[in-house]
């Protein structure tokens, strides 16, 4: 892994800073962070009302980062005069070395409970499990997902709903495309899914997974890589993809393809604002849209793939 970065800042309104995160994430290629708001190192309702937001971005320290300010620049340029009276500041560059940001945040992190039988721990942090928890210890590193944030703790929820349900007639098969710090993976394993695929295109994020499933002793249970959803065969009952909604929306034909018969898909990583953009790019596959659900300024949608007649 690199051990030095470029660390990119935009101090921005409140109102705008999830827009600019996700825009930062395209941008960098890499998870973001955010100073005093919840973006997945810690639970929002831990965290007080700000009007401004610091949103941080890395870029490797070897990379020439002037193409990326310039685009940034301009983008910031152009979302202030949406808006009348927005004023953003220009975004500021420097040099970090990983230490120096990526453990700063874990006294934000502590135990976390989702859904009904889910309880996250940092491998850092004890907590007393209560009868029955399903319990997940986890470092996500420089991968995204600790379930604090609100993309996925929606797909939490929903997954523990669906694998409740029980309506399959054996142990589900399942894909987490995306899947960061393996998270998703775990949580269905512990929720009695049966094969499990863990796939992302950022071999780092798949090593920091691999690592997780061995805090967990889930090893054995999930299968990691870097394959891309267009060179899978198999067929699943359930695909995970908390991802951006540009992204969902190009990958939909593959998803709906790779999605067996009566399974279900749950679509996160998707701002408010474009669920419609999602809702539209999904129109067309041979899926029916079951339920969407909300946490702050974020949406997680549920589809189903149309039986075979």
């Amino acid at each position: 892994m690199n051990d030095s970065w470029l660390e990119i800042a935009c101090d921005v309104p409140a109102e705008v800073a999830d827009v600019v995160a996700e825009y930062l994430t395209v941008l960098s290629g890499n998870g973001v962070c955010m100073e005093n708001l919840s973006v997945d190192a810690f639970s929002a309702s831990e965290i007080p009302d700000s009007q401004r937001m610091t949103v941080k971005a890395y870029l490797p320290a070897d990379l020439d980062p002037t193409p990326q300010m310039a685009e940034l620049e301009a983008y910031l340029l152009e979302l202030a005069g949406r808006k009348a009276g927005l004023v953003l500041s220009a975004p500021t560059i420097t040099a970090v070395r990983s230490e120096d940001w990526s453990t700063s945040w874990k006294v934000h992190f502590k135990p976390l409970r989702v859904g009904a039988r889910l309880l996250i721990v940092p491998t850092w942090e004890d907590a007393a499990a209560l009868p029955g928890d399903l319990v997940l210890r986890i470092d996500p590193g420089m991968a995204f997902g600790t379930g604090g944030h609100e993309t996925t703790r929606l797909c939490l929820e929903l997954l523990e709903k669906i694998m409740d349900a029980g309506n399959q007639s054996a142990a589900p098969s399942l894909l987490d495309l995306g899947t960061g710090s393996g998270i998703l993976a775990m949580a269905a394993s512990r929720l009695g899914a049966g094969r499990i695929l863990a796939l992302d295109i950022d071999p780092e994020a798949v090593e920091v997974a691999r690592e997780n499933l061995d805090l967990n002793d889930l090893a054995e249970k999930v299968e990691c890589g870097t394959t891309p959803l267009e060179s899978l065969e198999e067929g699943l009952d359930i695909i995970l993809a908390n991802i951006l909604a540009e992204e969902l929306v190009r990958l939909a034909p593959g998803l709906a393809a790779r999605l067996n018969p009566g399974g279900a898909l749950i679509l996160s990583g998707i701002l408010a604002e474009k669920e419609d953009l999602v809702r539209r790019g999904f129109a067309d596959q041979p899926l029916e849209y079951q339920e969407t659900n909300r946490a702050g300024e974020w949406v997680a949608m549920l589809y189903r793939r149309v039986p075979s007649k």
